[in-house]
């Protein structure tokens, strides 16, 4: 089985003569895992109250759509300066707790353990320079100015990586700490859980059909054109 079916059958829950077991988040097993996960999807924002729901955060509002959808919650896990939450044998969902502008340590220490070539760790991180709502799946590029992908480059060793922005909107005048770290507004809340739910299914879209067509799909379109 293939690296692609072989995670989706397992994300989706299905079970296969390799995968009787159901996921865990324990430190065990994780490290029992070596050699076996795959994939890392990493969504990136900063830890704590004070940052929930910012523009910042939608890399972990993501990740916690695709937790839940398959069915597994995050555990912190100390070593890995990160929540991570296993699905199947094959993928680990990521949000580091290093704050954004150190997320490249967390997926470096998970990457080099699990020997996971960066190819196969996605990226999911919001962008000032697209429209509310708007999506880019690219297979590599440069951080955009994003601090969390620079980290991420830097510790990678390559920018090399598949990533989808999720855009956030522009700053229209302000200051843009106060704007990516701010809420969003009342309108775009209503939104947001759509769009959220756009961002899982464009992620399984480009682990299933392979970012080529993932990006021929979501990027540039409006929503009801997906």
């Amino acid at each position: 089985m293939g690296f692609i079916a072989d995670w989706i059958v397992r994300f989706r829950g299905g079970a296969t003569k390799d995968s009787p077991h159901e996921p865990s988040n324990s430190d065990a097993d994780l490290q029992n895992a070596t050699g076996v996960i795959q994939c890392l999807i990493v969504g990136l924002g900063n830890p704590g109250k004070k940052y929930h729901g910012t523009r910042h955060n939608v890399g972990f509002l993501v990740l916690d759509r695709l937790a839940e959808r398959a069915g597994v919650s995050f555990t912190p896990h100390l070593k890995w300066k990160a929540e991570v939450a296993r699905v199947g044998e094959a993928m680990l969902l990521v949000k580091p707790l290093t704050f954004m502008n150190e997320s490249g340590r967390a997926v470096q220490l998970l990457a080099d353990f699990y020997k996971v070539a960066p190819e196969n760790c996605i990226v999911v991180y919001d962008d000032v320079a697209l429209g509310f709502g708007e999506f880019r799946i690219r297979r590599e590029g440069t951080a955009g100015g994003h601090n969390g992908v620079k980290s991420l480059i830097a510790c990678l060793g390559t920018q090399a990586f598949p990533r989808l922005r999720f855009g956030v909107g522009g700053a229209d005048g302000e200051a843009l700490v106060s704007h990516v770290l701010g809420k969003f507004s009342r309108e775009e809340s209503l939104e947001l859980p759509l769009f959220v739910e756009d961002a899982v299914s464009a992620v399984d879209c480009l682990l299933e059909a392979g970012v080529d067509a993932a990006m021929a799909r979501w990027n540039g379109k409006a929503r009801t054109q997906r």
